[in-house]
């Protein structure tokens, strides 16, 4: 899907809370659908349903709504709202901001990624401009040594953009069939290509593709943020995950949320309180009852146990916890990978390599993403102990918005800086210290390519603690209750049906008519994108319009 200039996400205002009617509060009198979670996509659900005059209830476990997708300020003193868990936008559909009127703005980073790397012990590195030019021919070149990466990188990349406009409008409609689809981008960017794509494992793809180390290493990341699995990984795991990663509304470019991700969800909440949904916070849930027909929903508050029935029931949680809710235990519980490190720094470092610090942060940073690196650091996590060197991609989202900095700290030059470590599954975190060391290991990768350690340039905050912290997946289960810290509720699934029955479907439904899944755990989930949420009250809607047409 392709948009016009005029189709993009407008500029947000200055972060603000969510009405008071998106608090907590007793439920509303009468209801026809529960939400269980305000995630960004129960959010999403929320707000299509109420706007075609379902009551909607959403019942949220923390004391605040907005899920991952939320903003804080996690340092005494430092006047800075962090995205403190998921941070860039990549898969939002314009769709869904156009028909909610979200007053939200996702801008461009100047660069893609910079890959900072050691060749014979000489600092050197890749960029990657947002849109390839010279200077990224260039840096191809001086890297490599010849062109020809450069041109398989253009071929690679140009195909897999003429694969994403075909998909990306295909995440707003019923799912169709696998050879229709296949049929469709086949013709797009040519049959052998998208075979091997879909048939091979993609190491072997990048490895026909790519010879040099590191360009090899730059691809592959993207097949596994939020997922343990491998180059050769014989389940195309990766595959999946890779495709996610790069077909984000036709080009797979991943945004900067302005405002912070906080100003996504709050924008949410906005058109979903505007449009009559009701919201209770505090709400634990301990139960759900259904029978394809009516449903209950037993939750936990401050004030006791309590009880809401209605039609149906949206639930925007992984799928073992729905089984768990249902009474159906033993299901196989998911485990994320991921390492998230938050910082505020007084000043960004230089890099040995003599790249302009405000180039390198701004986009993705590799750092230890090489290809043979990305082995061996799953290796070391699959044989139980953790990486190193441990593979991370960090950014500045204060280079592209320092909104989500008060004036003291604006002042003051202040940066943020986001570190995301791959390859340590939360199983490795169980050990005493682990997070520790995951968090030593990480920021010594990165310091190998700067010209000053990182830690000298975080700021203190008012207790003089530098400011510092980091999410482990224990911690994001603990804090979230995403099972096992799994950002994605479990493995990506094709974006298309996997079976005959699912044809015509939204990807949603379960077992039980009147329960349906509207969180990352949905066929197309995954990520900051809402398309469950929307496909999970379109399937309602049109469920209701059918029956209501049968009746009469």
């Amino acid at each position: 899907m392709t948009a016009s200039e005029d189709d993009r996400p407008r500029a947000a205002p200055k972060n603000t809370a969510p009405h008071a009617a998106a608090a907590k509060g007793a439920p509303a009198a009468a209801t026809d659908v529960v939400i269980v979670g305000s995630g960004h996509n129960g959010l999403v659900a929320a707000a299509y349903l109420a706007r075609y005059g379902t009551r909607v209830t959403v019942l949220e476990r923390l004391d605040r709504i907005g899920g991952a997708a939320v903003s804080e300020r996690p340092f005494p003193g430092i006047d800075a709202s962090l995205s403190r868990y998921s941070y860039l936008v990549s898969l939002l559909p314009y769709a869904i901001v156009r028909d909610l009127e979200l007053d939200v703005e996702l801008r461009s980073r100047p660069v893609a990624s910079y890959t900072p790397v050691l060749r014979e012990g000489k600092p050197d590195g890749l960029l990657v401009e947002r849109r390839p030019g010279p200077r990224t021919a260039q840096s191809f070149h001086r890297l490599t040594g010849s062109d020809r990466e450069w041109r398989a990188w253009q071929e690679f990349y140009g195909r897999i953009e003429r694969a994403a406009r075909v998909l990306a409008p295909s995440l707003l409609e019923p799912l169709v069939p696998k050879g229709e689809m296949m049929k469709a981008v086949r013709e797009a960017v040519g049959g052998a290509f998208w075979d091997r794509f879909m048939e091979q494992p993609l190491g072997e793809v990048v490895e026909q593709t790519f010879a040099d180390d590191d360009v090899r290493g730059v691809v592959l990341t993207d097949a596994l943020i939020g997922t343990q699995s491998h180059a050769h990984d014989p389940s195309l795991a990766q595959n999946r995950c890779f495709l996610y990663h790069v077909i984000g509304n036709g080009t797979g470019e991943w945004r900067v949320p302005i405002g912070g991700m906080g100003a996504v969800a709050q924008s949410l909440a906005r058109a979903a309180d505007k449009a009559g949904a009701h919201f209770v916070t505090g709400a634990t849930v301990t139960r759900i009852e259904a029978d394809g027909r009516r449903a209950s929903v037993r939750y936990t508050t401050a004030d006791g146990e309590k009880r809401i029935d209605a039609r149906y029931v949206l639930v925007n949680a992984a799928p073992a916890i729905l089984d768990e809710l249902l009474g159906r235990p033993g299901g196989r519980r998911p485990e994320g990978n991921q390492l998230k490190i938050n910082m505020v720094l007084s000043r960004l470092p230089a890099l040995r390599s003599g790249m302009d610090p405000t180039l390198a942060f701004a986009g993705t940073l590799h750092v230890d993403e090489s290809y043979s690196g990305l082995l061996g650091a799953y290796t070391q996590a699959e044989a139980g102990v953790l990486p190193d060197p441990l593979p991370a991609e960090v950014y500045c989202h204060t280079l592209t918005d320092r909104t989500i900095l008060g004036p003291e700290s604006m002042k003051r030059g202040l940066q943020t800086l986001t570190l995301f470590g791959l390859h340590t599954p939360a199983r490795l975190y169980e050990a005493p210290g682990a997070r520790d060391e995951a968090v030593r290991l990480a920021l010594a990768g990165l310091n190998r390519h700067l010209a000053e350690p990182i830690e000298d340039c975080l700021a203190l905050d008012a207790e003089g603690r530098p400011c510092l912290e980091a999410r482990s997946p224990l911690d994001i289960e603990r804090e979230l209750a995403m099972p096992g810290g799994h950002i994605f509720h479990g493995d990506l699934d094709w974006p298309w049906a996997a079976h005959d029955r699912e044809v015509g479907t939204w990807g949603v439904e379960t077992d039980i008519p009147n329960v349906l899944i509207c969180g990352s755990g949905a066929r197309r989930g995954g990520a900051i994108s809402g398309v469950p949420g929307r496909a999970a009250a379109l399937a309602l809607l049109l469920s209701r319009s059918r029956r209501r047409r049968e009746r009469g």
